[in-house]
């Protein structure tokens, strides 16, 4: 059986994975600072930040919202910038 979904109904779930991905940064955070008994930001937090950033600033842009698309894109420059300054510490 193949699904019949509306167009509709995919923009909703690509929001909905959206919001998902960037549940799951905090939850991460949240399970590895209560493993190490400290507030600890691990490299997947951003990772998680950037692919749900990415999939609501598509939403955004669909939906044509200027204040959604204004607030993710910034916080994917930051997101970026961040992962950038931790990598560039490695080498």
């Amino acid at each position: 059986m193949i699904l019949n979904l509306k167009t509709e109904h995919i923009y909703l779930i690509l929001g909905f994975l959206g919001q998902f991905l960037f549940f799951m940064r905090f939850f991460i955070q949240w399970l590895v600072s209560e493993k190490q008994k400290k507030s600890v930001i691990p490299i997947s937090f951003w990772f998680f930040s950037i692919s749900g950033g990415v999939l609501l600033l598509t939403y955004a842009i669909i939906r044509k919202d200027p204040v959604f698309i204004l607030g993710q894109s910034c916080g994917l420059l930051i997101y970026s910038r961040n992962l950038f300054l931790i990598y560039k510490k490695k080498s």
